[in-house]
């Protein structure tokens, strides 16, 4: 074979429309991933203010709790936003638009979803061990959500391994 004979694909590859879908197909299928953390987070914290003992929450927990709600509420609202657009938008006239868009909204979900774990830890920690236990905790949950979620990804990617 010569250095400058083509490279014939074993499989024909998918088409445009093919590949669409998957990759639609599959954003759906990380939703159903994300979406029953952040539904756990929020309803956690829905119903954390009517336990008796919240009342004895000091004024710092009571920001990091309404900041955690917040954000959680908000990581699922930006979560279940693509599922509930795409069923009101079918059919899609545009896939490509709709997965650009749907993409944004996951990640800036993701987001905040990380960052109510972050707050959630401080939070936690902060009233069972003290306030220097729950800063460090939380700040070992952001290095640990900021490493595999975001720089590993971003790492293998460059890589071309992936």
């Amino acid at each position: 074979m010569s250095k400058n004979a083509p490279v014939v694909p074993l499989a024909a590859p998918f088409d445009s429309d093919q590949r669409d879908i998957g990759d639609l197909s599959d954003l759906l299928s990380e939703l159903r991933i994300l979406l029953p953390g952040a539904q756990m987070l929020t309803a956690f914290l829905i119903i954390l203010p009517f336990n008796a003992g919240a009342r004895q929450i000091i004024q710092n927990g009571r920001i990091a709790f309404l900041a955690t709600f917040f954000c959680a509420l908000s990581s699922l609202v930006l979560l279940s936003a693509p599922a509930i657009q795409h069923r009101l938008m079918r059919p899609l006239c545009n896939r490509a638009r709709f997965k650009r868009l749907a993409t944004r909204q996951i990640v800036a979900g993701s987001l905040a979803l990380g960052c109510a774990f972050v707050l959630g830890a401080n939070l936690v920690i902060s009233e069972v061990f003290g306030h220097g236990a729950g800063m460090l905790a939380g700040s070992a949950t952001a290095v640990l959500i900021a490493a595999v979620w975001w720089v590993l990804p971003l790492y293998l990617k460059h890589k071309h391994d992936f």
